[in-house]
């Protein structure tokens, strides 16, 4: 571990204690031994800083004692893939009565977690794949300019970096992507995962009572009940849902794809991701 590693260690530890005594003076409460865990997970660019304050709105109407501060991530800043290892132990980390989030794939040892931890409550967000791959290019381009896209693609045109959102990339000296079915196959086995809660980041933005509804419902499954009043609940959460406050906000809006895609993309989008807007709920057949 770095000393940079270590000063961060300190930093949150000390921003937890304080949010955890807060929360007592708030609640009245000393034991969250029986407050579920909560880990809120999305796909990149889906949405993960909305789950981040739906999360954060949460801790106003029930005795949580934080959402934690960094995200879990399958990759670190610096390119390394994390082992799978090191992501089991932050989700043991998420302990009762707080909150975890981040982006965490579908693989066979997460879902497992979640089947044999049902203390552990999670919900994953994702969105339409063409507005995703979008946002992505925008957020490589203009907003962290340290992305690991970044020179390639402002040294492209619109057209060449849809396409390779698209097609994915696997050349020489260059950072592999996966074609656009192959980064969304990753993350759909949450579909068939019963005991995760599965939502569109569209429904959360266009329909926020029906979704938010669903996320606390699916909060009490077990005998946990949230203390607030599911009306003033949902008032609360979603005056705490403001996608501008994100740093990473650009637009945050539906089907913005179309002011992007051409004939041409619409046809290689089709080849290359099969069924799967289809599979996803946002259209009835390829015929768009």
């Amino acid at each position: 571990m770095t000393f940079q590693n270590i000063k961060q260690a300190f930093k949150y530890t000390g921003r937890n204690t304080l949010l955890t005594m807060q929360s007592i003076l708030r609640w009245k409460k000393f034991d969250f031994s029986r407050i579920p865990a909560v880990f809120g997970n999305a796909m990149p660019k889906s949405g993960s800083h909305l789950v981040y304050q739906i999360l954060k709105g949460i801790t106003q109407v029930a005795p949580y004692r934080y959402v934690e501060a960094l995200p879990v991530r399958m990759i670190t800043g610096e390119g390394r893939q994390r082992s799978k290892d090191e992501i089991l132990d932050d989700l043991t980390g998420i302990k009762p009565g707080t909150m975890g989030w981040g982006y965490l794939r579908s693989y066979p040892e997460y879902i497992r977690f979640f089947e044999e931890h049902p203390d552990v409550i999670s919900f994953f967000v994702y969105r339409d794949p063409r507005d995703q791959l979008i946002s992505s290019i925008f957020y490589a381009v203009d907003i962290h300019l340290e992305h690991a896209q970044h020179d390639y693609y402002t040294g492209i045109s619109m057209d060449e970096r849809i396409k390779t959102e698209i097609l994915g990339r696997d050349e020489p000296d260059l950072l592999h992507l996966p074609n656009v079915r192959q980064h969304y196959d990753e993350y759909l086995g949450w579909l068939d995962c019963p005991e995760v809660l599965c939502l569109r980041f569209e429904d959360l933005i266009n329909d926020k009572d029906r979704s938010l509804a669903k996320i606390l419902d699916h909060l009490e499954r077990g005998s946990f009940r949230i203390p607030t009043g599911r009306e003033t609940a949902l008032a609360i959460i979603k005056e705490a849902i403001q996608p501008k406050k994100s740093a990473t906000f650009r637009k945050g809006k539906s089907g913005g794809w179309r002011e992007h895609f051409t004939k041409e993309h619409k046809q290689l989008f089709k080849e290359t991701a099969g069924d799967l807007l289809i599979k996803l709920g946002y259209e009835e057949n390829n015929d768009w």
